[in-house]
């Protein structure tokens, strides 16, 4: 697991930059409760899935994205719309995840999705 954590480590560092790694990493090694956690997250989606060439970054964050919104993962969708900013899709095509996504997961879950992507936007405009 060693080997996974700092390939998702350095993934994770070019996507949200080194400073959100080095403090990723900080809590992963410390005895903090859920540190075990962050280091299986960072090891398993970062570094074991993520970091897999059978799709291109961008169109892996638009499959996280749609289950995140499946999922009403409001959290989970506003940080996933960052990094998939990070991966080269564009405001416009996340959007078309959006509005994919509504005959699918329906209109609550969309809207659920809607305020945390416009969140992130909002954000980011500063």
């Amino acid at each position: 697991m060693a080997n996974e954590f700092e390939t998702g480590l350095n993934l994770f560092g070019e996507i949200y930059g080194e400073q959100a790694a080095t403090n990723c990493r900080a809590y992963a090694e410390s005895d903090s409760f859920g540190s075990k956690q962050a280091e299986f997250a960072m090891a398993w989606a970062f570094g074991s899935v993520w970091s897999r060439e059978g799709l291109e970054r961008k169109m892996r964050s638009c499959v996280v994205l749609g289950m995140m919104i499946a999922l009403r993962q409001s959290d989970e969708i506003y940080h996933h719309t960052r990094m998939a900013l990070e991966n080269g899709l564009t405001r416009g095509e996340i959007e078309e995840v959006l509005l994919t996504a509504v005959p699918y997961c329906g209109l609550p879950a969309s809207n659920v999705a809607k305020a945390a992507m416009q969140k992130a936007f909002d954000e980011i405009d500063g």
